[in-house]
């Protein structure tokens, strides 16, 4: 092997795919130069940047979690998880359980969709604050559409956040620690409501299929989910927030069989279709850097 690497070579040497490469180069998150408008890596460098992110902070070594990808749900990741064959586990209890899995080592990896109501940005301040110091990072999974999930024709005539407070409606709400709960009670403090206005239903959802099958079934006239869930029971749909939903690693364990394995099935024209076919997804960004800590 040479001891410089040409960004393909690089890719491969690291077992990333070339724009997951692109994207840390262009970040200066590795060794790396640009001549003549080629991306060159150093492979000693290279070595030696690797096996750095195999330590915590201060040199501190970690042992490696168990192969599970715990936090928010979502149907796209469910699928790819199980036809990929990636071999990890998964599981589901909300944004912030997954934050915390990972921050106990209890977890390789944690779905996330938390936005900072002060900044505007997706999850990278989430992970800042919980795992201070700890090389993290996140990696875009997909876009996602956030809205009311209603019975086939809205036949309420729904459209705002404010409606979920007209009198005698049962809505299907989410676990606390979900990040389309935390998202909800933001939207409805923009507009003046506040979350006891809301007549939910005594026990919460505990995934995002759980909110569309309780209106499909008639327990709630509404849910506050994604648009994929309602496509999938023909349910109506009312978009109302565009979201990030990111997977948040170690950067060591970024490099890790189970989740190239994973990554590199999401680049696949058979993802993309399935995305397409569950509605309310954009998966463009799949497998980008988000952010590097």
């Amino acid at each position: 092997m040479p001891d410089v690497l040409t960004l393909r070579e690089a890719a491969a040497y690291l077992r990333l795919s070339e724009r997951s490469l692109y994207d840390l180069a262009r970040a200066q998150r590795l060794p790396c130069v640009q001549l003549g408008g080629k991306w060159l890596f150093p492979r000693a460098k290279l070595e030696h940047w690797l096996a750095a992110q195999a330590e915590g902070p201060a040199g501190e070594h970690r042992p490696d979690p168990p192969p599970i990808l715990a936090g928010s749900h979502d149907p796209l990741l469910d699928w790819a998880v199980r036809q990929s064959g990636c071999g990890l586990a998964l599981r589901a209890g909300g944004s912030l359980e997954g934050l915390a899995a990972l921050a106990a080592g209890q977890a390789m990896a944690a779905a996330m969709h938390l936005r900072d109501p002060d900044t505007g940005a997706f999850n990278e301040p989430a992970v800042r604050e919980d795992l201070p110091g700890r090389p993290m990072v996140g990696i875009i999974w997909a876009w996602r559409a956030q809205g009311l999930i209603l019975p086939p024709g809205n036949p309420r005539g729904l459209h705002r956040i404010e409606d979920l407070v007209q009198p005698g409606l049962r809505v299907a709400g989410r676990q606390k620690r979900a990040g389309s709960h935390v998202l909800l009670v933001h939207l409805l403090g923009e507009s003046g409501i506040r979350l006891e206005q809301v007549g939910f239903l005594p026990t919460p959802a505990l995934a995002e299929d759980e909110v569309a099958a309780a209106v499909q079934e008639g327990r709630a006239d509404a849910g506050f989910g994604i648009g994929a869930e309602a496509t999938a029971r023909g349910l109506a749909f009312v978009p109302l927030f565009r979201e990030r939903f990111d997977l948040v690693m170690a950067r060591r364990h970024y490099f890790a069989p189970p989740m190239q394995h994973l990554l590199r099935f999401a680049r696949h024209p058979e993802f993309a279709a399935r995305a397409g076919r569950l509605g309310g997804y954009q998966v463009a960004e799949n497998g980008a850097v988000a952010f590097s800590l």
